[in-house]
């Protein structure tokens, strides 16, 4: 029988509290593996990949960010994070409390999409041996991958203005576009994606060495048919970790047996196949 996850909430520096959860290793332990999420992904929708992770013998600890499932207090509209204080505050904070509950185990970031970005922001990445980076890349709307740079332009010209200074916050679920997301977070991510070096070009030469600073070994996971990011956006991103060893894997759809994978949705049941083929040689590493 699956066990329930434990739910904890954990304080961040920013005085807001943050909801993780645990998943108990069904076997010897092996390690502990953090789940970072993408942006306005939930952690409840990497519940299977969690499990398999369980059933491989490891730790695992998923969360939400500030302003975003179980770490939304309120309205979205009174969150006042945007993505560096996702990674300054509680990134931060969740590496600190799995670092002190699982002191002496093999530390696994996971990171999808922006959750491999807010690694590379994060002042500091001690205690992390590994870092496998999935489907992250720049968000740079002209190198985006055709799906989405048809109507990227869109909505960082158009409906992002048009709505969240008005509004306060971006109603993602009304406008079914990705889903409701802090001020901060949107109005950032619109100036980083109208620059050619994203981020590190945006905010300047300290953000650039935040990521050089990142030392760990990075297994970067890109899909052929990833609907946001192209390669060129992966390895641009990859690209700021100027300090870190990186291996990239692509994989198509055909390679799993799948017809589509895309940016969404790896980590649910159905892609078992992609999990077992291509993240348990890298875990067994």
């Amino acid at each position: 029988m699956t066990a329930t996850p434990e739910t904890v909430q954990i304080a961040t520096p920013a005085g807001h509290d943050i909801t993780a959860r645990i998943f108990k290793a069904e076997s010897e332990r092996r390690g502990v593996c953090i789940i970072a999420p993408a942006t306005g992904v939930a952690q409840y929708l990497y519940d299977d990949f969690a499990h398999w992770l369980a059933d491989q013998g490891f730790e695992v600890v998923t969360f939400d960010y500030d302003g975003i499932g179980l770490s939304l207090n309120g309205h979205v509209k009174h969150s006042r994070s945007d993505k560096l204080s996702w990674a300054n505050n509680d990134s931060v904070a969740l590496l600190g409390y799995v670092k002190e509950r699982f002191s002496g185990l093999p530390l696994t970031w996971i990171g999808h999409s922006v959750g491999t970005h807010v690694l590379g922001m994060m002042p500091s990445a001690e205690g992390v041996d590994r870092v496998i980076s999935v489907g992250a890349g720049t968000g740079t709307w002209w190198m985006n991958a055709a799906p989405t740079k048809r109507v990227a332009w869109f909505l960082w010209y158009g409906l992002v203005p048009a709505t969240v200074p008005f509004l306060g916050y971006f109603p993602g679920d009304r406008l079914k576009v990705m889903c409701n997301l802090p001020k901060g977070v949107i109005m950032q991510w619109r100036r980083w994606c109208l620059h050619g070096d994203y981020c590190v070009g945006a905010e300047g030469d300290w953000l650039r060495q935040r990521f050089a600073n990142m030392t760990s070994p990075i297994t970067c996971i890109a899909f052929t048919d990833d609907d946001m990011m192209s390669m060129a956006n992966v390895d641009a991103l990859h690209g700021f970790f100027t300090g870190a060893a990186i291996n990239k894997i692509v994989v198509s759809p055909e390679d799993v047996g799948q017809k589509r994978i895309g940016h969404i949705g790896w980590h649910k049941k159905k892609y078992l196949t992609l999990w077992d083929k291509v993240f348990a040689p890298v875990l067994n590493g």
